[in-house]
């Protein structure tokens, strides 16, 4: 049994996890210490795709690498500590993910985190856009609606921006509508896919139960709870892990899901689509998650709305409200940082 899990290359964690492609992957995980940063560090050590795992946080970091550089992978993992090591951990990096920042407790909003992660998420993205501008940048640190938006001014600043290589991780938000779904029809939840539009805090993630493989219904009254239940499923954790954290572990595998589909992409894998919120033109909102999808070089392409039920577009429209403010916040920060 335990060779099983030891060895999970043949049958990858990850639904979708390629073990064919080039193990050749240079990733950056910057926050690697945190509630999300070690278990999504694990995830990434056990991937076939990745054959150097770089650590960054402000503390513990070689203590987490030398752990993880003991399992029986191949990726060579090595720890960076502290502000002045950071530029060397981004050297040749392909894909930067960030979970860093502080979690959410009980009675705080995303927005509660706003002040306090949108400075650690500005500084870890300045050093991003001079040290590996051509990277790809995962962003998991929330409130997400505000700091992708802050994500892609700093990359404006230093003049590397491209709007196809910077993701905002809504991943969970998929994989919950996937696991909710299953759960009230019976299904394998593997099995199940449901995307997931808008943002992602509260009323502006928006769940297309219409567009779900399989194709499932629920009555109306069922359908609105949920949505309500996935709109509201980290506050769910943060409730039930009573102030102890919120949702680190179903997001490091969420977040390792959204790495793997991307390294496919990179390394030629066609047909790879994952939701994200990214700069669009799709809504009236400069920024939306629909589903994507992805290339060598990022976004190949945006696959947009898809054919929406009435009460769809509704919640979309009561929506767009919150997120353009989240978006202007983010966008505002870096305007007036100095």
């Amino acid at each position: 049994m335990f060779s099983r899990i030891a060895r999970p290359a043949a049958h990858g964690l990850i639904r979708g996890l390629s073990t064919t492609a080039q193990a050749n992957a240079r990733v950056a995980v910057l926050g690697a210490s945190g509630g999300i940063g070690q278990p999504l560090s694990l995830l990434l050590k056990n991937s076939p795709l990745i054959s150097n795992l770089a650590l960054y946080d402000i503390a513990h970091t070689p203590g987490v690498a030398a752990d993880l550089s003991h399992i029986e992978t191949r990726a060579k993992v090595t720890g960076y500590l502290g502000a002045e090591q950071l530029p060397e951990s981004l050297k040749g990096a392909d894909v930067v993910v960030i979970p860093a920042g502080v979690p959410r407790k009980p009675g705080m909003t995303r927005d509660d985190l706003f002040n306090t992660n949108a400075s650690i998420v500005a500084t870890l993205t300045e050093a991003c856009a001079k040290h590996c501008p051509e990277a790809m940048i995962c962003i998991i640190a929330n409130p997400v609606n505000s700091t992708i938006p802050i994500t892609s001014e700093v990359f404006k600043k230093h003049g590397v921006y491209n709007p196809n290589r910077i993701f905002g991780v809504t991943t969970l938000d998929i994989v919950r509508a996937n696991t909710f779904v299953a759960e009230l029809k019976g299904l394998d939840p593997a099995r199940v896919n449901v995307p997931v539009i808008g943002g992602h805090a509260g009323k502006t993630i928006i769940p297309l139960i219409s567009q779900s493989t399989p194709k499932v219904e629920f009555p109306q009254d069922q359908l609105a709870v949920l949505i309500g239940r996935i709109q509201e499923a980290g506050t769910e954790v943060v409730k039930a892990k009573a102030g102890a954290g919120s949702a680190t572990l179903s997001m490091a595998y969420a977040g390792a899901r959204f790495v793997f589909s991307l390294l496919d992409a990179m390394n030629g894998k066609e047909g790879v689509i994952e939701c994200s919120f990214v700069r669009s033109e799709e809504t009236e909102s400069p920024y939306f998650s629909t589903p994507l999808l992805l290339g060598k070089n990022g976004i190949e392409k945006n696959l947009g709305l898809g054919k929406l039920t009435a009460y769809e577009e509704k919640l979309i429209s009561e929506a767009m409200a919150e997120l353009k403010g989240s978006i202007k916040k983010g966008e505002e920060f870096i305007k007036n940082r100095k």
